[in-house]
């Protein structure tokens, strides 16, 4: 199932296992981000209809 990398395997297999990381957190951070800024918004709609 894994191909032959020979002398190169644990160069491409650390890149592999980085990248799948960085992913990892961009994710995160993305969801973490988009719940914050939907709650600011709900707060913002919150006083508009309040206000107007």
């Amino acid at each position: 199932m894994m191909p032959d990398l020979g002398k190169y395997a644990d160069t491409v297999l650390w890149s592999y296992a980085a990248s799948i990381g960085l992913l990892a957190l961009l994710i995160v951070f993305s969801i973490a981000r988009g719940r914050k800024i939907r709650a600011e918004m709900e707060k913002v709609e919150q006083r508009m209809t309040r206000n107007g």
